[in-house]
Formats: C-alpha cells, structure tokens, sequence
C-alpha cells in the first residue's frame, strides 16, 4: 500500500496543541483527530479541556474526530482507539483531506505511530492447559523459541510467562492481521513549555475551569444523570476529586490543592513518555511554545 501522511502535533496537558491543530487545519483543509483518552466520553467536556469552541474558525466548523463517542461510564481502551483512529483517517483520505492527530495519550499516539495493529488478544484455554504442568523454567524455555521480542519482567510471575506465551503464539499464527496496518508517513511535531510555564499555566487553567467554566457542576450532573461515582473516580484527575468533593470524601481547598499536585503529576509522566518515543526512535520537532500562534503554524507548513 502506498504511504499515505499524517501530521502529529503532540504535548503535554496545558501546551495549547489543541489551538495550534485547528489553526493549521484551517490552512491546509485538515481535518482533526483527538489523541486523547478522555475526550471521547460525552459530557466530560471541561475537565478534559474539548474545548470545542476552538473547532470553529472565521464561522466554519473544522472537521474533528474521536470527541464525543461513547457515554460516560462506558468502557473503552488502545484496542477500540486504534479501530476507531483507522476508521477516521480511511474517511479523511477518501475526502482528498489533510489529517492531523492531536493530543496528550502517548499510548494512543503509539498505537497509531508504531505501525502495528493491535489485537485484544482472547486466552487460549487448549494451550493454557497444556502449559499447566510446566514449570516455570520450561514456560520461559519455551518462551524463549519465540522469535516476537517480548518483555524480560514477562519471566517474573508464572501468570505473566503463561501470558506472555500465549500472546506471542497467536500473533506467530495471525500475522496477517498484525501486519494489515497502512503505512502511515508521520511527521511528528511537539508544543513545548518550559516546566515552570507549564506548571503555571495549569495552576491557572484549573482555577479559571473551576471558577468560571463549571467544572464541578459538569461532575455533578454526570452523578445526576446516573453515572456511577466510582466509574468517574476511575477516571482519575479532575473526575475522582471533584467527585470525593461532591461526597464530602474531602473539601473544597484539599481537593484544589490535590488535584493541583495530580495534573502537574500527570505532565510530568506525559514529558516523561515524550521522552521515551524520541529514545525509542521517533523523530518529534519540537516548537517552542511562546512562538506566536501563526509562526507555530507555519513552521508546521513548511515541514510537511
């Protein structure tokens, strides 16, 4: 299959990339692709910064994808992502458009730019029940004759060898499905702050969504229209503090503060995993951040 391009623009939480994909999509005929595990939930809107006003610009909409697919509470992971990611760019192609993926997941970003399909892989009863008898030296024995790299921590729990095995036995036996991915030329470009910028502008964005843009009120009637608590607790950050708050689990200046801590916390691992793709051989042009909005579009112009 020919390779066919896609434009990354990638940062962490509090950068502005949103603003800067909408803006070059504006100039190019782009359409947009979120990267971002929590926007795809309808009616989780503030906490997770959708931002949805910025997808109109001069009066015209600007094509967005992956925002606003499933209900609160719903479960969704990488595998669904990456279906769904396929899905969305197989559409924007065949409409001779620009795609541009968008956001701060880093696994979400890799199961588009690794190039691989992944497969929620099911367990394999027939062969687990050969292996149970083994011990744990032979399960890593015959591990080891499976040419598909695997983790070294996989030898450390009897669960994980077994598991380990069995997700390398079936993709040695369905090649074809792991290998079906389209060849997707990216050119990855990255919003970058320094971390005493990026700290502050959280610390300011957290207090402006909880004063004026109704963050707490967006929790509370995600419980009224029946949500479980728990299941907003599960995904984490603004969703579980606001709602112990709500459950007088904490108050009002230890849930700020809290949740304060937990999104700096939580840039900090996205940086951290930023790292690690460009370790791991991603090649990702980083754009200084206090660049005017434009200069940051246009630099992204002349690179792709």
């Amino acid at each position: 299959m020919e390779s066919q391009k896609l434009t990354v623009i990638l940062g962490c939480t509090a950068t502005g990339k949103t603003n800067v994909a909408v803006n070059l999509a504006h100039q190019i005929n782009g359409e947009v692709i979120s990267a971002d595990s929590r926007q795809v939930y309808r009616g989780m809107d503030v906490g997770t910064g959708k931002d949805i006003s910025e997808f109109t610009i001069d009066g015209l909409a600007i094509p967005h994808h992956l925002i606003d697919i499933i209900d609160a509470g719903e479960e969704y992971n990488v595998f669904e992502y990456q279906k769904d990611f396929l899905e969305s760019y197989e559409g924007i192609q065949q409409r001779n458009n620009k795609a541009i993926l968008c956001g701060g997941t880093g696994m979400y970003l890799e199961a588009v730019l690794k190039g691989y399909r992944l497969l929620d892989i099911p367990n394999n009863e027939a062969l687990r029940k050969q292996l149970e008898n083994k011990s744990e030296q032979e399960l890593v024995e015959e591990l080891s004759t499976f040419k598909e790299l695997h983790n070294t921590t996989d030898s450390i729990e009897r669960d994980r060898i077994v598991r380990a095995i069995e997700i390398a036995k079936f993709k040695q036996e369905n090649k074809e499905l792991i290998n079906d991915f389209p060849k997707i030329d990216a050119t990855i470009f990255g919003i970058n702050f320094e971390r005493a910028v990026i700290k502050e502008r959280i610390t300011s964005r957290l207090k402006h969504r909880l004063k004026n843009e109704g963050m707490i009120e967006e929790v509370e009637d995600l419980i009224n229209s029946g949500v479980d608590p728990e299941r907003l607790k599960f995904y984490g950050l603004e969703y579980k503090l606001i709602t112990q708050f709500l459950l007088n689990e904490i108050d009002r200046k230890e849930m700020f503060e809290k949740l304060n801590i937990a999104i700096h916390q939580f840039s900090k691992r996205q940086a951290t995993w930023f790292r690690k793709m460009e370790r791991n051989g991603f090649d990702i042009n980083w754009i200084d951040g206090n660049m005017p909005l434009q200069e940051k579009v246009d630099f992204i112009k002349e690179k792709i």
